[in-house]
């Protein structure tokens, strides 16, 4: 097995984009469905989810892998997992992602920030429910070392 980084380094702002960008979170149940598997791969300790923005075509997380989970296999359970779990005959996402390695406490808050103002910035209404903000329950605390709020 391969030797993963320190823990206190694996902590990513991950950026998952819709195939097509197919605006497959605009419907509700699709993005209840996305929740709830961050959920059940939460309860697996899978990974932590620190911050998250569910947009119609696509989804922000900041996200710290479990220590014995590569950062791309936590990337293939949420991939893998919503798709299994969607049940759909077209691809779901497009291939890759995009990442950013978390550096420092200001980073970190800079991406909280930059998740959390996501869908004031695509002019979705206040009310928009899905993302961490909205749903602090839903959230783990940030890595002790990337913290700065209280």
């Amino acid at each position: 097995m391969p030797k993963l980084a320190p823990q206190e380094t694996r902590t990513f702002f991950l950026t998952l984009v819709t195939a097509n960008r197919r605006r497959v979170f605009q419907v509700h149940e699709k993005a209840d469905l996305l929740l709830t598997l961050f959920s059940d791969d939460r309860a697996k300790s899978r990974y932590a989810i620190h911050a998250f923005a569910v947009m119609p075509d696509h989804v922000h997380i900041l996200i710290t892998p479990a220590k014995e989970i590569s950062f791309e296999k936590a990337v293939q359970f949420i991939k893998g997992g919503f798709s299994f779990r969607l049940k759909s005959k077209m691809d779901v996402w497009q291939k890759g992602h995009n990442e950013h390695r978390i550096k420092d406490a200001g980073d970190y808050d800079h991406h909280v920030t930059y998740i959390h103002e996501n869908p004031a910035e695509a002019h979705l209404p206040e009310s928009y429910p899905f993302t961490s903000a909205k749903m602090p329950h839903l959230v783990d605390l940030g890595p002790v070392h990337l913290t700065t709020r209280g």
